[in-house]
């Protein structure tokens, strides 16, 4: 592993992948430029773009690398694996270049739809099938988690499901998640808590620093309430009960905003016949959740091995940030000269309880 901190030679290289081994098939050597987005919030997590000489076959898988040299040792780092469709070609009279759109291998889940009322049985083994599942319709490598959590109730599949939406709702069962390793075979990420992870990597703005000058830090209060009201009835029962921040060391308080921002839960998740401390204790408990803000930083860095969802550390004097622990969300990696990384991560700050 190079130290990515110190100076190197930076190449590319990419080749095409037999889908049916997921291993390299064919050096390319007619690609120009290549641009590669991770996202969290996108069903597929990510797509890339590639700017090619000449033409290429529709429905090709392509793996790029970035190749460094350092220390007279040459290594070559995967940085994912991208199904090539609709190219739109151009001719300057001499040659044809083509614009090629990319997707991860989710992609394939999405181009089938599960039977209509497709159901699954309580007690069925969630990701035992869901890997089952995937493995029959999609052809990257699928990776088993380590669960034998069962269904507490039958599912079934809605009506404009895909694949992927109804593997994606399945597996939120099992608070699982879709995630792609360093060459997409698709894996399963359970949900984490940011405080129980660890980070992976620490961008600070000491003199071998791989971050950017630039970066900036946004996120937004307005909507975030001080009063919460939650209000619980039944047949035989009916509850009322309020939670009010009146911290004045809050920035988010009644006393810090001088007014009243309220909330209201007129159908509390409550199991059973609840108490009247136990709707006290949930309006409570809502309002700590409500007054959680998240932080998104954004920020330009040199490549090092982060992927999305990755916890990382930053220290910015500058933002305010000072060792603050985040989670990697979106990533758009520009395969030229100094592998240059976009990148987002969030976190969260509580401002009461």
């Amino acid at each position: 592993m190079p130290n990515w901190s110190e100076t190197m030679q930076q190449t590319f290289e990419y080749y095409t992948v037999d889908p049916n081994t997921w291993h390299d098939k064919e050096k390319m050597s007619n690609i120009k430029s290549c641009s590669i987005t991770r996202d969290s919030s996108l069903d597929t997590l990510g797509n890339a773009s590639f700017d090619i000489t000449g033409s290429i076959t529709e429905d090709t898988y392509i793996r790029p690398y970035l190749v460094t040299y350092q220390n007279f040792v040459r290594e070559r780092f995967p940085l994912g694996t991208y199904l090539a469709q609709s190219p739109s070609e151009s001719i300057d009279g001499k040659v044809t270049s083509s614009s090629v759109d990319a997707y991860t291998p989710l992609i394939e889940l999405t181009e089938k739809k599960p039977p209509l009322g497709y159901s699954i049985f309580k007690d069925t083994p969630i990701m035992d099938l869901a890997y089952d599942i995937c493995s029959e319709k999609m052809r990257a490598p699928v990776v088993k988690a380590d669960s034998t959590k069962k269904l507490y109730s039958d599912f079934v599949s809605n009506t404009n499901d895909t694949w992927l939406t109804f593997l994606k709702d399945l597996i939120a069962n099992d608070k699982q998640n879709f995630g792609l390793d360093e060459i997409s075979r698709v894996i399963f990420e359970p949900t984490q808590d940011l405080a129980s992870l660890q980070p992976k990597w620490t961008y600070d703005t000491g003199n071998s620093s791989i971050l950017y000058p630039d970066a900036s830090v946004e996120h937004d209060m307005f909507d975030i309430p001080n009063v919460v009201y939650v209000v619980y009835s039944s047949s035989d029962l009916y509850f009322t009960a309020v939670a009010k921040n009146t911290d004045p060391n809050s920035p988010t308080s009644i006393l810090s905003r001088g007014r009243e921002i309220e909330y209201w839960d007129t159908n509390p998740s409550v199991l059973g016949n609840p108490t009247e401390e136990m709707i006290t204790q949930y309006a409570n408990d809502l309002l700590k959740a409500k007054s959680t803000v998240q932080y998104k930083v954004t920020y330009d860095h040199g490549y090092c091995p982060v992927r999305l969802g990755d916890c990382v550390r930053i220290d910015y004097p500058k933002l305010g940030l000072n060792g603050v622990k985040a989670k990697v969300t979106s990533q758009t990696i520009n395969c030229g000269t100094g592998c240059k990384v976009s990148e987002t991560a969030v976190y969260t700050k509580r401002y009461w309880g």
